[in-house]
């Protein structure tokens, strides 16, 4: 999930030539107050020509707290749009009330229930603590973001001054995934706060993320995009080994049999079903590259 800057259309022109799988035109932290209201132009003449692009297109507006969370929707909430992000999501009436404003948005512009959904940011210690009844509160949502920034700045930590380890976050990171896996959602990490120019630390930030339980993660460059699909996105060996199982499992149920031995290891049900969810998405992003690849998007869809 890439974030762009809402105040720059250049940046926002090039995201139809990105393989990112969600583009976050943010009205939030990369956009100045004097220039809030110019991002909500470009941002609303944008979603249609990025949507073409095949990206889903979420805007993150800013949170209640400012006072300026309504004025972001009645600019930027229209057809095409896939969802808000919600920074500072602290608990479960937060989600409550935009979900209550979409509906009035999806009555005006004539659109189905639920068309428009939610992704709420935490960002502090008290919306860690509420993971699981903000991930519950309302159909619309359908992942859970960390923002590891501020909340290293709730816990009078700085996020450029963690541990290698990141020992400081996998409290939070791991509620995070948990609740959001107890909601049957995507838990997305955080972005990567070190130098843009060191892909080897942002590969071990992902991979962390990866093995905690993160089904993707929340990008700030271009340049992150190829690494972070890579990490996120199951090896040759995995899926290879997936056909493997799911073969070797066929042939010993049609022996009436409950399990299997596949290179020396006991495969049963659990195996079976975790092959065939790993091919199932493996085939999902296949489907996505190829129309990624295919597609092309005139600069003149920016200004119809």
């Amino acid at each position: 999930m890439l974030f762009v800057p809402g105040n720059n259309l250049r940046m926002i022109v090039k995201t139809v030539k990105l393989t990112t799988d969600v583009v976050i035109l943010d009205l939030e932290d990369a956009v100045s107050l004097d220039s809030k209201e110019t991002a909500r132009i470009f941002v609303r003449d944008s979603v249609k020509a990025i949507k073409s692009s095949k990206a889903y297109v979420f805007v993150r507006v800013n949170a209640f707290n400012t006072g300026l969370t309504e004025k972001d929707l009645n600019s930027v909430v229209v057809k095409g749009l896939d969802g808000i992000m919600l920074p500072k999501t602290e608990e479960k009436s937060d989600v409550i009330k935009l979900a209550s404003l979409l509906r009035q948005f999806e009555k005006k512009l004539r659109l189905k229930h639920n068309n428009f959904k939610i992704i709420p940011l935490v960002e502090t210690a008290k919306g860690v603590k509420n993971v699981y009844e903000i991930a519950s509160a309302n159909k619309r949502v359908i992942a859970i973001a960390f923002g590891a920034g501020d909340y290293c700045s709730d816990l009078g930590r700085n996020v450029t001054s963690l541990s290698n380890e990141q020992t400081e976050l996998l409290y939070a990171r791991s509620r995070i995934v948990n609740d959001s896996r107890a909601n049957h959602i995507p838990a997305i990490d955080a972005p990567f706060f070190g130098l843009l120019t060191d892909k080897n630390a942002f590969e071990k930030e992902a991979k962390q993320g990866f093995r905690i339980g993160f089904a993707g993660k929340l990008l700030i460059h271009p340049n992150q995009i190829e690494s972070a699909n890579k990490i996120f996105s199951p090896t040759k060996d995995e899926i290879e080994y997936a056909k493997k199982v799911i073969t070797a499992f066929d042939k010993a149920k049609a022996k009436g049999l409950g399990a299997a031995s596949l290179e020396g290891k006991m495969i049963d049900e659990m195996n079976y079903k975790q092959a065939k969810k790993l091919l199932n998405f493996a085939k999902t992003i296949t489907n996505k590259e190829k129309q990624q690849t295919q597609n092309q998007v005139s600069l003149f869809e920016f200004f119809k």
